[in-house]
């Protein structure tokens, strides 16, 4: 009887920590609670944040990442922001004429929010021209421009502050799929 209870509670004590272990380290599901992300991720759609491969490899532009609001931003709740990186340390991003730019070249941008299927997407605005991001930190946007607070409002963010890489939706299951990353080739040149 005293064997099988130590079998319970032993397995029980390591599904618990197999699951800290994941959660911490390896992958957190995330519920999308903004519209900032729209039409690319919707409202109460739940997506898998990887942690892991990003302590293997850096962020690249196109990656969405989930992060920890500056302090002046951050909601009641706690609750992370989920956006797009525009640009990597070393950058210079500017906004002029409704589009965005990264090292003087214009972004290709299929993922930014229409009204409906092949309207144009609304022109992105800024109340400042241009942001050079510092080494370490990244340049954050919604996809949904018109409706996010993003790095045009609060400024680049530190990595330190990234949760980790979106990369799988998974909920409701009839959105089930890899979140594409664009590989923007129109910035080859100037990849750092």
């Amino acid at each position: 009887m005293f064997g099988c209870l130590f079998e319970i509670v032993e397995t029980l004590v390591l599904t618990l920590i197999i699951f800290l272990v994941i959660q911490n380290f390896v992958a957190q599901p995330y519920k999308v609670q903004q519209q900032s992300m729209e039409h690319t991720l919707e409202p109460d759609q739940y997506v898998l944040v990887d942690k892991l491969t990003p302590r293997l490899d850096t962020y690249k532009r196109g990656d969405i990442v989930v992060f920890t609001p500056p302090e002046q931003w951050a909601q009641e709740d706690g609750t992370p922001f989920i956006k797009r990186v525009i640009g990597v340390g070393g950058d210079k991003v500017e906004v002029k004429d409704g589009e965005v730019f990264v090292n003087g070249t214009a972004l290709v941008e299929p993922y930014l929010f229409a009204d409906a299927p092949g309207d144009p997407p609304e022109p992105t605005i800024a109340s400042q021209e241009s942001w050079m991001v510092p080494a370490g930190e990244l340049f954050l946007m919604g996809d949904h421009r018109a409706n996010s607070a993003d790095s045009r409002s609060f400024g680049t963010v530190p990595i330190s502050h990234i949760i980790g890489r979106a990369w799988l939706r998974y909920w409701p299951v009839n959105v089930f799929g890899i979140l594409p990353t664009p590989t923007h080739p129109e910035l080859t040149t100037s990849i750092p």
